[in-house]
């Protein structure tokens, strides 16, 4: 029966993505999609869109492909970060075409699962989110906003407040290990900061996951494994 797998950030992490991607054995029918942040951060960005394209993975649009395209379709260069500029550096044309064709969000409606980048407001629909809050989010303060998580340490996760339906499966968060609730799962496992790239196969209900080959960047809410 063909499956349906999800994969967390990978951020230029090319050879842990081609190493999850053999690990999967996948076979004619599976169903892949990527839940944003393809890019950045890691060495190998354009490799991971060239994997991409190869292996026919759907990806979702992440908050690092959306500051790229808003800096590149609005000539505002002053919102990219350093680790941008290496990116764009390395894409050519077909890479940009593939990041211009990225959805918010994909939605199984035979599951009733969502999948986004970042999450959702639990008070709106959620198909009627904008997109600086789907592919963004990650804490809901007391006034039901979506703040920085660095502006608001003691907000608690979206995900926690989220009810359902539908079920959602997201990435942007890094964690040390899977985050799962009873309506969501995180899938961001840092492989970009040394933790593990993971992939979620729904129709088994099973992970598989591959170790980062070294710590790329460094997170001050991730701590590097010891």
């Amino acid at each position: 029966m063909p499956r349906t797998i999800a994969i967390g950030d990978v951020h230029g992490c090319a050879d842990e993505l081609e190493e999850l991607l053999e690990a999967l054995n996948l076979k004619s029918g599976d169903r892949v999609i990527q839940l944003g942040d393809l890019v950045n951060r890691g060495p190998q960005s354009r490799r991971v869109i060239e994997l991409a394209r190869a292996y026919k993975i759907e990806s979702i649009l992440g908050n690092h492909e959306l500051r790229l395209l808003t800096a590149l379709r609005e000539s505002r260069p002053e919102i990219l970060k350093d680790y941008d500029l290496e990116t764009i550096r390395q894409l050519h044309a077909e890479d940009w075409e593939y990041l211009e064709r990225l959805p918010k969000f994909k939605f199984d409606g035979n599951r009733d699962i969502v999948f986004v980048h970042g999450g959702f407001l639990p008070k709106l629909p959620w198909y009627a989110q904008p997109i600086e809050v789907a592919v963004n989010i990650q804490v809901i303060d007391k006034h039901g906003k979506a703040p920085k998580r660095s502006d608001a340490p003691q907000a608690s996760s979206w995900a926690k407040q989220w009810k359902g339906p539908p079920f959602v499966i997201y990435g942007h968060t890094p964690r040390p290990k899977i985050f799962k609730l009873k309506h969501s799962l995180g899938i961001d496992t840092g492989c970009v900061y040394g933790g593990k790239l993971t992939a979620y196969i729904i129709e088994e209900k099973a992970f598989v996951q591959v170790k980062a080959h070294r710590i790329y960047a460094h997170s001050k809410r991730l701590p590097d494994p010891v």
